[in-house]
């Protein structure tokens, strides 16, 4: 399965993490707002409140 990860659940980047989890990727959201997050994980994603200090790379 892909992993994604999305920093920022606004206009935009809510409907785009969205469209990700339903296509069956493995979404990880960050965002600030407590009620973004929520909504993330309603949506199938996993929320943080803070991406990682420093995050793994894959290529």
């Amino acid at each position: 399965m892909t992993r994604i990860g999305f920093i920022g659940l606004g206009n935009m980047g809510g409907g785009m993490a969205a469209n990700q989890a339903k296509a069956g990727r493995e979404v990880i959201a960050f965002d600030l707002s407590a009620e973004a997050l929520k909504r993330a994980q309603e949506q199938g994603m996993r929320g943080r409140p803070a991406p990682p200090k420093r995050p793994r790379m894959w290529m």
